[in-house]
């Protein structure tokens, strides 16, 4: 209920006065259907009894008296059962007296239902006439007879004695009393205006709502009547009584605005926050398809550099072709036997002989004085079909005794030079990764231990972090984690993790530090590396 203080403010609008009452009247309602729930646990539990009540009526009578006692009770009751016996039409009917037309039909459950679908279809926000109308089509009630009044005061002989006036007669017509259809006497004067003093047929004497009796004859008085001064004084705090509810409107009025204008605010920060980070988000991704157009356009130039190389060979094998195969073949023999025969003499030229190269290998330069020597015994052993020399050749290079083994590795040990020159400028250039590393290490993947004992421990130390470094990272104890969602409020946070249960790890997360929970269990899957 919402309400502005005339003093403070301008009259307000009749929207917002008319959705003010509305609101107030259905919060009532709303209040009264949970007392109704409360007062049934407090009788079907008898809970009454913890505090000396006889009954049930006894304690309505004594601490609900205030609010119409055991008569209002036993109408919110009835209103009650009408909706538990409708169901889900139940939800049309808004309180009790919207309810109370239809009490006469609740021991009939298809009428009743019928009677308030009825209503509903007539007007779909049906009010208490419009359910006593849809009852009265249902099942008709029969009017009460009217009793005339006589047209004049009966004449008493003057010889006869007066008439002593009988005691009235009433009937208890409410379903929901526990005498319903008796009959009895009133006897004695009200004790209020709403109720009477019953006598019945067994002579008990029991006080009756006036609205649960049918008496016609008996004049019940429809208010309270007070003295002139209680009336004035009634008057006077009902007026403060009003006054301090519109006071009470307007405050909660202000505090409904306040609170909209908070939720306002709050709800516009949250959707600036939320358009930042998708600006980000937007961003990162904008930054990741740059770096993948660059990889792109690097593959495409690798592309055409093979395509040159491919048709270069290409070129290079139709010459061939062109030659005779014997011409070529002497060519390249007396080409390779020159560079052969200068290596050896450049090589012999750093050695002494080869029982001291047996018996201690020179210091400068010793792998490849080996390998040239192992060559030369290889092509010497060619030469004069020498079976010993040819062994000496195979022991030296590392293969097997055959010609076919000793040219094939004599072939292989003639790129070490040119690999560990390659392998040492790619390691050499800075941010050098594991990816480029392979690219040039697989052209020489047949003689990897060969150039790895060329280069210095450095360098295979470098070669062996990149390769390390290369692996897949798993989320572990020590790990330094953050959430995977990137709709998460973890997403940007650090946590380390403290516990690995499997599938599932414990993460202590650093902004969480000064609060009592510090950590929180998660799947590996919902989590990410940082």
């Amino acid at each position: 209920m919402l309400t502005l203080d005339p003093e403070t403010t301008s009259a307000p609008s009749y929207s917002l006065l008319n959705a003010s009452i509305q609101e107030t009247f259905t919060s009532l309602d709303r209040f009264e259907w949970q007392a109704v729930s409360e007062v049934m646990q407090m009788r079907d539990k008898q809970l009454y009894l913890e505090a000396g009540y006889a009954d049930f009526k006894e304690y309505c009578q004594r601490e609900l008296s205030a609010w119409g006692g055991y008569r209002r009770i036993t109408q919110l009751l009835g209103a009650k059962k009408v909706i538990d016996t409708v169901g889900e039409l139940g939800e049309h009917i808004k309180n009790e007296r919207q309810a109370r037309p239809l009490l006469r039909l609740v021991k009939e459950p298809d009428k009743l239902r019928e009677a308030v679908a009825i209503a509903i279809r007539e007007n779909p926000s049906p009010n208490q006439s419009d359910f006593a109308a849809a009852a009265q089509k249902v099942v008709p009630r029969t009017p009460r007879p009217r009793i005339k009044a006589p047209t004049q005061e009966p004449l008493v002989p003057k010889n006869s004695e007066p008439l002593v006036p009988q005691p009235a007669r009433v009937t208890v017509t409410s379903a929901d009393h526990p005498r319903h259809g008796e009959s009895g006497t009133i006897e004695a004067d009200p004790p209020n205006y709403w109720q009477q003093i019953v006598t019945f047929a067994d002579g008990s004497r029991e006080l009756v709502n006036n609205a649960d009796l049918d008496a016609p004859s008996v004049p019940y008085p429809t208010q309270r009547t007070y003295p002139k001064e209680y009336a004035e004084a009634i008057a006077a705090i009902e007026q403060q009584y009003q006054q301090k509810i519109e006071r009470l409107e307007q405050e909660l009025r202000i505090g409904l605005q306040s609170e909209a204008t908070a939720k306002a605010e709050q709800q516009m920060q949250e959707q600036l926050s939320s358009w930042q980070q998708l600006y980000q988000q937007q961003k990162e991704q904008i930054i990741q398809m740059q770096q993948r157009l660059d990889e792109m356009e690097a593959l495409r130039k690798l592309g055409d550099e093979n395509e040159q190389l491919k048709q270069r060979n290409q070129e290079l094998e139709n010459a061939v072709q062109e030659r005779p195969s014997q011409q070529w073949g002497n060519t390249l023999t007396k080409q390779a036997a020159k560079a052969l025969n200068k290596e050896v003499m450049r090589s012999l030229d750093q050695t002494i002989d080869l029982r001291s190269l047996a018996q201690e290998p020179p210091k400068e330069n010793a792998q490849e004085c080996l390998r040239l020597m192992g060559i030369a015994l290889g092509n010497l052993a060619t030469a004069m079909n020498n079976t010993q020399a040819l062994q000496a050749a195979a022991l030296i290079l590392g293969t097997e005794p055959n010609k076919s083994a000793i040219a094939y590795r004599a072939e292989q040990l003639q790129l070490i030079p040119q690999a560990v020159s390659d392998i040492r400028a790619v390691l050499a250039k800075p941010g050098c990764s594991w990816p480029d590393y392979l690219d040039v290490a697989r052209e020489y993947e047949v003689i990897e231990q060969d150039y790895l004992a060329q280069l210095t421990p450095q360098e295979v130390e470098l070669i062996t972090a990149l390769e390390k470094d290369a692996q897949p990272k798993i989320i572990g104890v020590g790990s330094i984690v953050a959430h995977a969602d990137i709709y998460s409020a973890l997403y940007n946070t650090r946590g380390e993790v403290i516990e690995d249960l499997g599938d599932e790890v414990w993460v202590a997360w650093e902004h969480w530090k000064d609060r009592p929970k510090k950590t929180d269990r998660y799947f590996k899957k919902e989590l990410r590396l940082l």
